[in-house]
């Protein structure tokens, strides 16, 4: 016969009161309660997530179902909840309608519930890293495919995912994933955690140099496409002189940013299985870049990275 927790609660007490210690009976009784309650309160969280994952995945299948469910969530969460009256919701729909009807905003909700969904499967101990991996770097590709249509859209792609709008609806912001970036455009997070690292166990060097090549590649268009003023200032035109094709931000990926990223990718080749062919092309590159401001740092590093040499043989006595 199950003994009530109430009953355990007292006998714990009373015997906390005379200084006795726990007994192995009530120990193991306690331990099986609390076992059920976390059982209980994990059904309950992962019921609540697959109610939502169904939920996003329904939005996120086109625009206008994701404008809809954004919408809905807008009204529940800002609106509802803190017991605004509908002409609040009317009034803001209005204010806000140039943004509502920009067909980039409309896709970056998309990308963002499809980066919600990939969060809450890593979040999973049955998720399949190996699978979450490949998706992820699908949905990172794609966005920066599709660039242009979501310059103005970085603010919303940058946010994490689980301070969104969907996610509290579901009030899901407190999950937990190790080594996982939560907004699809933090490149420095996304690959050092999720896609570099399969990389850097694999034995083919060649597949860590292309995953690097994308990440400058992706890093080079943010600068480009989502740069305050992507293609110039046109009020620096002076006469008998064109615009400049390249935005201030461009300009100094380039010559800064660009070269530290390159610098950064050689270091993890030649750490990773390719020593030869990453220490050839860090020698070029520090004499390509002999003025960077992270030369002489390069340089350093670079030695401390290079074998020592051989000892040679003690002279015969």
């Amino acid at each position: 016969m199950r003994v009530p927790i109430l009953l355990i609660c007292s006998a714990v007490i009373f015997n906390a009161v005379q200084a006795e210690p726990l007994s192995d009976a009530d120990r193991e009784t306690l331990l099986e309660s609390l076992e059920k309650i976390r059982e209980t309160a994990n059904s309950t969280v992962d019921a609540r997530y697959r109610l939502a994952i169904n939920a996003y995945k329904n939005a996120m299948g086109s625009d206008d179902a994701a404008m809809d469910f954004y919408l809905k969530c807008v009204e529940k969460v800002d609106f509802e909840d803190q017991r605004k009256k509908n002409a609040d919701f009317r009034e803001w729909k209005r204010k806000e309608d140039d943004k509502l009807s920009d067909p980039g905003f409309r896709l970056a909700l998309r990308y963002q519930l499809r980066w919600l969904v990939l969060t809450l499967q890593a979040s999973s101990e049955k998720a399949d890293r190996a699978k979450i991996t490949v998706e992820a770097q699908e949905i990172v590709d794609a966005i920066f495919q599709e660039a242009d249509k979501l310059k103005s859209q970085e603010k919303l792609l940058g946010q994490s995912v689980l301070s969104s709008v969907f996610a509290r609806t579901y009030d899901i912001g407190s999950v937990k994933v190790d080594k996982w970036a939560f907004s699809p455009i933090q490149l420095e997070s996304v690959y050092e955690n999720i896609l570099l690292v399969p990389n850097r166990k694999a034995a083919y060097a060649p597949g860590l140099r292309t995953t690097w090549i994308k990440r400058i590649q992706q890093a080079r268009i943010m600068a480009e496409h989502w740069s305050d003023n992507p293609k110039g200032n046109p009020d620096d035109k002076k006469i008998g002189m064109a615009v400049s094709q390249q935005s201030p931000e461009l300009a100094k990926f380039i010559e800064e940013t660009q070269p530290k990223l390159q610098w950064t990718m050689e270091v993890d080749l030649y750490t990773h299985g390719d020593q030869a062919g990453a220490a050839v092309r860090m020698l070029a590159h520090l004499e390509k870049h002999i003025n960077h401001a992270s030369a002489r740092e390069w340089s350093d590093q670079f030695k401390k990275l290079l074998p020592p040499p051989p000892a040679t043989a003690s002279a015969e006595q």
